[in-house]
């Protein structure tokens, strides 16, 4: 009778923990919960899953998300072991605003961003006037000047760099207007638009392939947005993380990403 009154006790208080929030998102050590955008990065860590994890000891669970909040908070939150979908300013950016504690892994590739017309076939056919949607948030936003700035479409003051706004803007001579909208709702803004600058990941999920489509694309030369794993801060060594960066590192992913892309998607290891 002690014996079961103590095991009952036990299971209360795992189900006591679990209720508070002293649970991880997956309660098999082996298994891993990853919240990722559905392309590229949910196909990625789909063949990760189908062809090398389970030889690793990883039980990989996919969680796919269609925006860019959500994922960071449900990591917090600890719904998930790790998320696969940001760039590090994006984090950095949107954990100092939230207040989050979460941590950088390391690179994995780099979807270059781009700029897209159903109007104008280059970017010298842009009329004067016209209007450019971009990204609403701050770093995607700075990072879309930047590549129209390298395009010469226009010119930012010096060191705007990761945080350029309009208000850095120095020349503008083509006189265009900026509409900033939620990432991923720039594809459909085309119809409405004379150019967006897109996201890779929403490029592919619209049906556009940035590397024949995009009047214009990021190059992969010294750039900082390459996308990657992310965790809760203190979590960066575990074994499980570690093993599951090394998967998406290896030369099988490697081949798989230069093989699928064709140039849209660009491994960064």
């Amino acid at each position: 009778m002690l014996k079961k009154i103590t095991v009952a006790l036990s299971a209360a208080a795992l189900a006591l923990t679990a209720a508070c929030g002293g649970g991880t998102a997956s309660e098999d050590s082996d298994t891993l919960v990853v919240g990722a955008s559905p392309a590229p990065h949910g196909e990625i860590l789909t063949f990760v899953k189908d062809n090398l994890a389970e030889k690793a000891g990883i039980d990989l669970k996919i969680q796919e998300f269609s925006d860019y909040v959500q994922p960071n908070l449900a990591l917090n939150d600890g719904q998930l072991d790790a998320n696969f979908f940001q760039h590090k300013p994006y984090l950095q950016d949107f954990s100092s605003e939230k207040g989050l504690k979460l941590a950088w892994v390391g690179d994995v590739h780099l979807e270059p961003l781009g700029v897209y017309s159903e109007k104008a076939n280059t970017l010298a056919a842009l009329k004067d006037g016209a209007t450019v949607a971009i990204p609403n948030d701050a770093t995607n936003g700075a990072r879309a000047l930047a590549l129209l700035a390298q395009q010469d479409v226009i010119t930012l003051k010096d060191g705007a760099g990761v945080t350029a706004t309009e208000r850095d803007i120095t020349a503008n001579p083509k006189n265009l207007k900026f509409k900033a909208l939620e990432a991923a709702q720039l594809p459909r803004s085309l119809q409405d638009v004379d150019a967006a600058v897109i996201n890779g990941n929403y490029a592919l999920a619209a049906g556009l392939t940035p590397a024949k489509d995009a009047l214009a694309l990021e190059s992969a030369d010294g750039n900082p947005y390459a996308n990657g794993l992310v965790v809760k801060a203190g979590k960066e060594s575990d074994p499980q993380i570690v093993k599951l960066l090394e998967l998406l590192r290896s030369p099988e992913t490697r081949a798989f990403i230069e093989e699928k892309y064709q140039g849209s998607v660009l491994p960064s290891a």
